[in-house]
């Protein structure tokens, strides 16, 4: 753990006060000698890690919350022998070490009070005031509790709905945590799986998402010790035989020392280790370590401008190695987390990683929301906000992918769902951002779509949603969006629109399905495409239904010319494989009764298959029928090398072959290919394949291909 992280805006620690090694307290000072003369130094090891990060901290209320600890837990034993106030006094070091302010750091002395001793909340609450009792009142709602086989699934269920009210409950259970696997070595075996499980599955996950660096790596160590002991135990050779060596780092620090030196920069530049996983990671990513890949380089400067400064002078005095570079101060991660990542080689060709970042920046890139301080405070004096009755409030530290969990699993029907949900979600351990047109910016899963950044930017509203814009095209909802990519959501001015049933194959962010799924439920008899969809009024039977970028229907039971086995159905063409004359067709029944026909070869053919789900037979109508009353939507996609006019002479060509342009992409080229991806409207089906030649001919494209989205896995 980190000792740097320092109340945001102070100084790194000075150099003439010791670290303190968290793990030697906690293991040593706090976890030795049992006696009770020797429990006093333990609080003066938090006093001094406090007053390091905040110098004008009151500790007198640090102070009365240890002797109510420590009298209401005296006599009570650890399953380790020691006693039990070694704990919470373990676990407020931790937090103090990471610059917790001093009502954390109170709460964190009580937290287990109210649980396990005769201490009551209106005792914590008259004698430390309602921050201190909120605090240990959420982490009391964490502990453990006979639930059954649903445990773990309520217990963090219990824990995310306490965060969402004040992230510092989460900060003292991560802590928590981290001491519990510090001394796990007390437990059995399978006890000790199924908690480094459990951390691995969802802590190490939050810890990230809060941004608290410190206590994630720490905790990734002790769980792969326990989960992977023989990969542990090859590491630790591997880092054990460096020892005593000349760190090659050493000489690359001493030359980027000097080079910034000389170009006046005032910085300090650290060799910073790598922890257990990170080389294993990087032995697993390259096969044979090198010298250099046991550690960083960090350079910690004053301020923004500055980042930038060193970044120049690095990349102009040493060879950089381009794609190592990341820009994370310009676009910030979703945990507040904000570098400058590049690689630079030095005289003799050994390669460093360096971190480049204010003091602030390191501050929360340690300690994340923890070094944010008290958020319900404003310049040390309490916010002027008024209590919502419902006891809930809004955390200005709170970030944005916890704001979308909390609201998602208020809708989750039980703890079993919720728990796959949630290690779902956060699974999900790259996240994307993109930007909307009125310069807010969206934090998405990696992979999400339009229907997803629908919902994340509008909430129920975009039930109304009739399309998007991508980077200034016109794009499907079902586009995946990549990083960095601009956004707008075009919605229909009808209140009464709704969502069709094939969103759900796009929509990846629980928010979204849950939303989707409930306004289905709701109206079986009204599942509309998004175009004019009016879930309220009745579907006319003699009118064309348009649905999520299918073809026109044609009564009950028919859809630009097509017959489904279900009398007085109607039927719909699907949006994701857009089937026309004379594919081989099926029908699959949806919401309300409708049946919504796909190619035989759409993977969602096959999902829905492997589901149970029963078919209906579909046939396209007689071809005299057809004529002249239907037009038919069709998604191309086409391969090209690029080349100058390579666009205008594809549109020249489609245009040439009497069909509609209703939507169109490019890809951005990837090693000199080009994929454009059309939606077209067609006069009439037949005269597809001559599109398809007409489009393979045009210089430069070297394959044009029917679309087809794979089956949402949902």
């Amino acid at each position: 753990m980190s000792a740097e992280a320092a109340n945001p805006g102070a100084p790194l620690r000075k150099r003439g006060r010791a670290r303190i090694d968290l793990r030697r307290l906690g293991r040593v000072a706090l976890l030795g000698p049992v006696s009770r003369d020797r429990l006093p130094d333990a609080i003066g090891h938090v006093a001094e890690a406090h007053r390091a990060h905040h110098p004008d901290a009151d500790l007198t209320i640090l102070s009365r919350a240890y002797v109510l600890a420590e009298s209401s837990h005296r006599g009570q034993m650890r399953k380790s022998g020691e006693p039990y106030i070694t704990h919470p006094l373990a676990v407020t070091l931790i937090l103090a070490e990471l610059g917790a302010e001093t009502t954390t750091l109170t709460a964190s002395l009580l937290h287990d009070t109210v649980e396990d001793t005769e201490v009551t909340l209106d005792q914590v609450r008259e004698e430390f005031g309602e921050e201190v009792c909120y605090l240990v009142d959420g982490v009391t709602k964490l502990e453990k509790v006979d639930y059954g086989t649903a445990a773990e699934p309520e217990t963090f269920r219990k824990m995310l709905v306490a965060t969402g009210n004040d992230v510092r409950v989460m900060s003292i259970k991560l802590a928590d945590r981290l001491h519990n696997m510090r001394t796990l070595g007390v437990m059995r075996p399978e006890k000790q799986v199924r908690i480094a499980k459990v951390t691995r599955d969802v802590l190490i996950p939050l810890a990230e998402r809060l941004g608290v660096q410190a206590l994630k790596t720490e905790l990734e160590d002790l769980v792969f010790a326990i989960l992977h002991p023989e990969e542990y135990a090859r590491t630790q050779a591997l880092i054990s035989a460096r020892e005593g060596e000349r760190d090659p780092l050493t000489r690359i620090a001493d030359s980027v020392r000097s080079t910034l030196r000389d170009a006046g920069i005032s910085a300090e530049v650290l060799i910073r280790p790598r922890h257990f996983v990170s080389v294993h990671r990087v032995r697993m990513k390259r096969g044979e370590m090198r010298g250099t890949d046991f550690g960083r380089l960090l350079v910690l400067v004053g301020e923004d401008a500055d980042c930038y400064a060193v970044l120049g002078e690095l990349h102009t005095c040493f060879t950089p190695v381009i794609s190592e570079f990341k820009d994370f101060i310009a676009a910030p991660k979703f945990n507040l987390y904000q570098s400058l990542h590049t690689a630079v080689a030095g005289s003799e060709g050994a390669v460093a990683e360096v971190l480049i970042r204010t003091h602030r920046m390191h501050t929360v890139a340690e300690a994340g929301v923890v070094a944010l301080g008290n958020p319900y405070t404003q310049d040390g004096a309490p916010a002027q906000q008024p209590e919502p009755a419902d006891g809930e409030r809004a955390d200005p530290t709170r970030p944005g992918w916890l704001s979308r969990l909390l609201d998602w699993q208020e809708s989750a029907t039980d703890s079993d769902t919720f728990w796959a949900t949630l290690r779902a979600d956060l699974a999900q351990d790259r996240e994307i951002t993109v930007f909307r047109t009125d310069g807010g910016t969206l934090g998405l899963p990696a992979g999400a779509s339009c229907v997803d950044a629908a919902y994340a930017q509008y909430g129920d509203e975009a039930h109304g949603c009739i399309g998007a814009r991508v980077n200034g095209r016109l794009a499907t909802l079902g586009t995946a969006l990549n990083d960095g990519d601009t956004v707008q959501l075009l919605l229909a001015h009808d209140a009464s629109s709704g969502p069709s049933p094939e969103w759900l194959d796009h929509a990846r962010t629980p928010a979204a399905r849950i939303a989707i799924s409930r306004w289905l439920d709701a109206h079986p008899d009204g599942a509309q495409a998004p175009h004019r969809g009016r879930p309220d009024a009745p579907r006319p039977q003699a009118q064309p239904a348009e649905d999520s970028g299918a073809g026109r229907g044609r009564g009950a039971g028919r859809a630009a010319g097509v017959v489904v086995d279900l009398p007085d159905a109607p039927v719909r063409l699907a949006g994701c494989c857009t089937p026309v004359p004379p594919d081989t067709i099926v029908g699959f029944t949806v919401r309300g009764g409708a049946v919504t026909v796909h190619r035989e070869e759409c993977p969602a053919v096959a999902r829905m298959r492997g589901a149970g789900r029963a078919a209906v037979g579909a046939r396209w109508d007689d071809p005299g029928d057809r004529s002249g009353t239907a037009d038919y939507k069709v998604t191309l996609v086409a391969e090209s090398f690029g080349r100058p006019r390579l666009l205008a002479d594809l549109t020249e060509a489609i245009a040439t072959a009497d069909a509609a342009i209703v939507a169109a992409t490019v890809e951005p080229p990837s090693e000199q290919v080009v994929r454009h991806t059309y939606t077209l409207q067609l006069p009439d089906a037949a005269g597809l394949p001559g599109l398809m030649r007409a489009m393979r001919d045009v210089p430069g494209v070297y394959d044009v291909s029917r679309a087809q989205q794979p089956a949402a896995t949902g």
